[in-house]
């Protein structure tokens, strides 16, 4: 009898989340991320001079400053269509991940070897220190690793119940 009682607790102390707070979480994650992209791509797109004008003044890309200027905005907002298709949002936030990733890459790598450090990024988001700036895009990415996490606790959920039956 013990042994019954002591893994009746166990099961019990187990936070879980039910399917529908998991689905919530993922949705409310990817429209968190949309926001972010569409927000920074409508900014970049508003002051694509001072955009591009920013960019051509970074060393090792202003020579692709022009491509650069109309690619990431366009990247942001395909990325933000990806993560609204249900079909579609783990692939859409494997790209957020990814792109995530890159600018805070870019940015590390700015503050190492960059004398000027213009920001490019749009909005209220350029008003960030570089040190805020690299926080907010790790918070972002962990929010995306933890929809993505999410997910897949879901999907092996699914297959377990399907061979129950």
């Amino acid at each position: 009898m013990p042994i019954i009682m002591e893994s009746m607790i166990k099961k019990q102390t187990r936070f879980q989340l039910t399917e529908k707070t998991k689905e919530w979480l993922i949705f409310s994650i990817c429209l968190i991320c949309v926001f972010l992209f569409l927000y920074t791509a409508y900014s970049k797109i508003l002051e694509h001079r001072r955009f591009l004008k920013g960019l051509s003044r970074v060393e090792l890309i202003g020579g692709f400053a022009g491509s650069i200027s109309w690619l990431v905005p366009a990247a942001e907002i395909l990325i933000a269509i990806l993560m609204i298709i249900p079909k579609a949002y783990k692939l859409g936030l494997y790209a957020f991940i990814t792109v995530m990733t890159s600018f805070t890459g870019y940015i590390l790598s700015m503050l190492l070897w960059a004398k000027t450090l213009p920001c490019h990024c749009g909005g209220v988001i350029e008003t960030l220190s570089w040190t805020q700036h690299i926080w907010f895009n790790l918070a972002f990415i962990a929010i995306a690793l933890l929809a993505l996490w999410l997910s897949k606790r879901k999907s092996i959920l699914k297959i377990k119940k399907n061979e129950q039956y």
